[in-house]
């Protein structure tokens, strides 16, 4: 997409669901989503607000939509490995709140599994931060002499409790069990899911010339039976590298279409979540924006097309889905 049409733009990143339109229905904000909850379904609505380092920061354009309109194409193609809450649209009346406001869906309410799960392709990230340091990645144990960067030979899961503070504990999958968070019957069936979900993205992403480096996946369970919620391998939720000779993550450039060069800009300033945050300029917003929407059209194969709506005409339709809920 035209930096021109970013920076148009700028002043329209959707800031989130204001209260009246709920309509009196429970209305719960989280960093990105908003989420009006009613009896077994929930309208979430993605705004474009960023967040690092657990703290809300800024808008960038189209986010929103890029996050939902992603996850519906990726549960599109997985659904076969697990089911998902997404609720299609001949549930609906033929409607649908995604090609309507490209922003929000409808799903089942599920009892969530308080833990998110992450699975690893490489040694990156926070994975890499512990090996570097010495410490066990969630429990396992890496030989010595690994690169940077370098491809685990089997991908790893790399568990972690959600806590109410905010700071996720890693944890390992036998210590979930142990603890009683989570019985040993339904981890095997989330640790079976989250292997198979992952191997698929990374397959399908390395079609699209990209590598699905990690990602995280939440679930929980509805009737029984064990559902995948949240979002999936969306640029927020994941590691994505575009690399311009090959599938394997050598040194050298490469390029990120996920919020990595944002988080990385705030920590060259010496912000990693405590004390104030700088004040995000438009460039590096109009910057992370393009990533998103290049990420979308990468991953998809489509041109991205904003919905075009206005904020007013947004929030009016947005109030017309919360009676669906």
């Amino acid at each position: 997409m035209d930096p021109r049409s970013i920076a148009a733009a700028l002043p329209y990143a959707y800031e989130g669901l204001p209260d009246k339109a709920a309509g009196g229905r429970p209305l719960y904000r989280g960093k990105v989503r908003d989420v009006v909850e009613g009896p077994g379904r929930l309208l979430l609505v993605a705004s474009d607000r960023i967040s690092a380092y657990d703290r809300i920061l800024s808008t960038i354009p189209f986010k929103g939509e890029v996050l939902t309109r992603v996850s519906a194409w990726w549960f599109a193609r997985t659904s076969d490995i697990v089911p998902n809450h997404m609720i299609p649209p001949s549930e609906l009346g033929g409607r649908d709140p995604l090609s309507e406001t490209g922003r929000a869906c409808l799903v089942r309410k599920a009892d969530m599994v308080p833990v998110e799960v992450v699975v690893r392709g490489f040694l990156t990230g926070s994975a890499w931060r512990d090996y570097q340091a010495g410490r066990r990645v969630s429990g396992i144990d890496l030989p010595s002499g690994l690169a940077r960067d370098s491809e685990f030979p089997e991908p790893l899961l790399t568990p972690s409790t959600k806590e109410a503070s905010g700071h996720d504990r890693p944890v390992s999958g036998e210590e979930l069990v142990r603890s009683g968070l989570v019985d040993a019957d339904l981890w095997d069936q989330i640790a079976r899911a989250a292997r198979a979900l992952y191997l698929r993205g990374r397959r399908i992403a390395r079609e699209h010339g990209l590598i699905l480096v990690d990602t995280k996946y939440e679930f929980g369970t509805l009737d029984g039976r064990l559902i995948l919620a949240d979002e999936i391998h969306t640029p927020d939720s994941s590691r994505y590298w575009r690399l311009p000779g090959g599938d394997s993550a050598p040194d050298g450039a490469r390029r990120e279409l996920d919020k990595e060069s944002f988080r990385r800009w705030l920590a060259d300033r010496g912000f990693t979540g405590d004390g104030p945050a700088p004040e995000i300029p438009d460039g590096i917003r109009i910057e992370t924006a393009a990533r998103y929407v290049e990420a979308y059209e990468a991953i998809t194969g489509e041109v991205f097309e904003p919905a075009g709506l206005s904020t007013q005409a947004l929030d009016e339709l947005l109030a017309e889905w919360t009676l669906a809920v």
